[in-house]
């Protein structure tokens, strides 16, 4: 096709649904990308009708415009969420769409939203075990419902035969999980994991016409049948349509009894400040959305109790890469024994051979995989509400002089440790960290955070959010052996590849029973240090810096990356296109928060989404020494004195109509 060719904006938008699973919906990175149902009229926002046209012309790739960083001299783009930034679409006939992006929140935490039931509920609220309010009373006569600063993890997703009232269109789901609350009403008291983690499911009113998502109903789920829930942090969907959650920093078993922070979190949940059993967190969550915009809860027990962040199911829907956020942190991977159930399967750590580097251009460093054990969810509840720390191992934190310990590098510190007889299965599954650096694995890497997967290319991509401490040789953290091993730190963080096959055997020499084992690692981007530049940024702002959140998108084959980063001013949203290799800054958060949430979906009823959150603006670190000033007003203005966070999605609407040849 040419410019001479006679092809109507009807037709031509047709085209966009000629593709099932578009990624050209008007929502954006959250939601849609937005562009209007195929009609003659001005696009408006939401995502891209997918209206079926003459399938000769196909989308043949998607690409983003990149946005600069804001900076003072627009100090109100610095304290919201600023979306400067494009997608272009361009089909198989060389011809071109343009979508100008921009963001759109369901709420803001501490709002009053629809309960469905005709009244409303405080989105992102706290409950104890039995479901009552949990109250803030650190600043007198203005007592109110703790509210959490920090959403995370998102899924959106659909359910067979959903019936909601108050949807006109079609019926979706979002669930949705709060990580923590930064500070009490009073600003002085320090409530970080000191409160059990809400999970909310959202019924969004999908518009069969634009694509747009509306709330119509948040329904906070019962977390009582699994213990509560413990600093839920990244998330993912399931192959088969279920959110999985996180539980990371696992508590300290050994010393729960006299740490202030899990005792608060025990007397917040239970009244009771000795109630908490630590053993029951730092599992993998499940949430299952019903028909009816409610949602049923379980722990998978048997996935490793380690620093949960954000898992990926991969091609088989059985093999399960975890993100282990924590100092001396793994590779991590659990094999379902069945297809679509995590209760009961075979857990494995790596060990990393030689030639580890962050170097991009250097070779793919070999992994080998240590078997931990196999078992089910059940059988290891069942041993977390009977065992104590002690029956499972010594630890010590000073030489004992005792060749019957193995020194170990463990949970941001040095240990000695002795496993006590017959207490393999338990090591393997309520200590695991102690357990997999005791057996030989390379537990030396340091915030290890989002993982995905890019399916067609058999790859799995790992975020670094620092690379520091136990990864730099010579660092006391950083055992002999592990394989872990860089010549300095690089505080800023890389994404890593992982190759997938089959035909691998343990380092017990047994077949492992999966096609989709990562076989080596390698850096695929890595931020850089810098110099603190004029605004504050000590990572290249130009680059990833502290990467977090990841999700891929198979119809775009992009590559999105959220920022955790203490080193630029304002966090970023990336896409990163793995064919042409572009890295575009497409989302900048509130200076002083997290880009959190992020959850990529290439087909809801034909519409594309990119969920979008963040967390804790304004929380300040001496990078924002020059800006703070000025901005803090601001975003207090913005998000309730600091104590709110926005729960969204990009849109999108159409920009430039293009019929040259590219």
């Amino acid at each position: 096709m040419n410019a001479n060719t006679d092809l109507s904006r009807r037709r031509l938008l047709g085209f966009l649904g000629a593709s099932p699973m578009l990624p050209l919906s008007a929502g954006g990175m959250g939601a849609l990308l937005a562009a209007c149902g195929g009609s003659d009229h001005d696009a408006g926002t939401g995502p891209v009708a997918t209206t079926p046209a003459t399938p000769a012309v196909t989308l043949a790739s998607v690409s983003f415009g990149a946005m600069t960083a804001p900076t003072m001299a627009n100090a109100a783009a610095m304290a919201t969420t600023s979306v400067a930034s494009t997608m272009t679409a361009t089909f198989s006939d060389s011809s071109k769409l343009d979508f100008k992006l921009s963001y759109q929140p369901f709420f803001i935490t501490g709002d009053q939203v629809p309960n469905g039931s005709g009244g409303t509920i405080l989105a992102g609220g706290y409950y104890d075990i039995n479901n009552k309010p949990i109250v803030d009373t650190s600043v007198a006569g203005k007592e109110r419902q703790f509210f959490s600063d920090s959403p995370d993890g998102t899924s959106l997703l659909t359910v067979p035969n959903a019936s909601v009232a108050g949807v006109k269109g079609n019926t979706v789901f979002a669930v949705v999980q709060f990580e923590y609350t930064t500070w009490a009403q009073d600003g002085k008291t320090d409530m970080y994991g000191k409160l059990p983690a809400p999970i909310a499911v959202l019924t969004l009113d999908q518009d069969k016409t634009t694509g747009k998502l509306s709330l119509v109903k948040y329904h906070n789920v019962d977390t009582s049948s699994v213990n509560g829930l413990w600093i839920t942090c990244g998330a993912s969907l399931s192959p088969w349509g279920t959110h999985l959650s996180s539980e990371e920093y696992e508590p300290n078993a050994f010393t729960a009894a006299t740490d202030a922070q899990f005792r608060a979190y025990s007397k917040n949940l239970y009244g009771d400040e000795t109630k908490a059993n630590p053993y029951n967190y730092g599992h993998l969550p499940e949430i299952t959305v019903n028909t009816d915009g409610t949602a049923s809860i379980k722990k998978h027990y048997c996935m490793g109790r380690i620093s949960h962040e954000l898992v990926q199911v991969l091609g088989d829907n059985r093999t399960v890469l975890m993100g282990d956020d924590a100092t001396n942190s793994g590779y991590f991977v659990f094999v379902a024994d069945k297809e679509k159930d995590l209760s009961a399967g075979t857990l494995y750590v790596a060990r990393v051979g030689s030639g580890f580097s962050l170097d991009p251009a250097a070779a793919s460093a070999p992994l080998t995989w240590i078997k931990l054990g196999a078992a089910s969810s059940a059988e290891i509840r069942a041993l977390a509400a009977s065992v104590k720390p002690a029956d499972i191992m010594d630890v010590r934190t000073a030489d004992p002089q005792d060749a019957s310990y193995t020194k170990v590098a463990a949970n941001g510190r040095i240990e000695w440790l002795k496993l006590m007889p017959g207490m393999e299965k338990a090591a393997a599954f309520l200590e695991t960290h102690r357990y997999a650096a005791l057996v030989g694995a390379s537990m030396g890497f340091t915030k290890m955070e989002g993982t995905t997967v890019n399916l067609k290319d058999k790859i799995a991509y790992s975020a670094l959010q620092n690379c520091q401490s136990s990864m730099v040789a010579g660092n006391a953290l950083n055992v002999a052996g592990n394989g872990i091993s860089i010549p300095k730190a690089l505080n800023a963080g890389a994404v890593m590849m992982l190759n997938l096959k089959g035909g691998q055997k343990d380092t017990a020499g047994n077949a492992i029973d999966s096609d989709w084992m990562p076989a080596d690692t390698k850096a695929l981007l890595t931020g850089e240090d810098i110099a603190a530049d004029a605004l504050g940024n000590t990572g290249n702002p130009d680059r990833v810096a502290n990467p977090d959140n990841l999700k891929f998108s198979e119809k775009m084959r992009t590559l999105f990356i959220g920022e955790d980063s203490s080193q630029h001013v304002n966090n970023f949203l990336w896409a990163y296109n793995v064919d042409s290799k572009q890295l575009s800054r497409i989302l900048s958060v509130p200076a002083g928060g997290e880009s959190t949430g992020l959850h990529a979906v290439d087909d809801i009823n034909g519409w594309t989404y990119i969920m979008s959150n963040f967390q804790h603006a304004g929380d300040w670190g001496g990078i924002h020494a020059g800006v703070k000033t000025t901005l803090d007003p601001l975003i207090r203005a913005n998000y309730k004195d600091k104590f709110g966070a926005a729960v969204g999605y990009l849109t999108g609407e159409l920009a430039q109509f293009k019929l040259a040849k590219a």
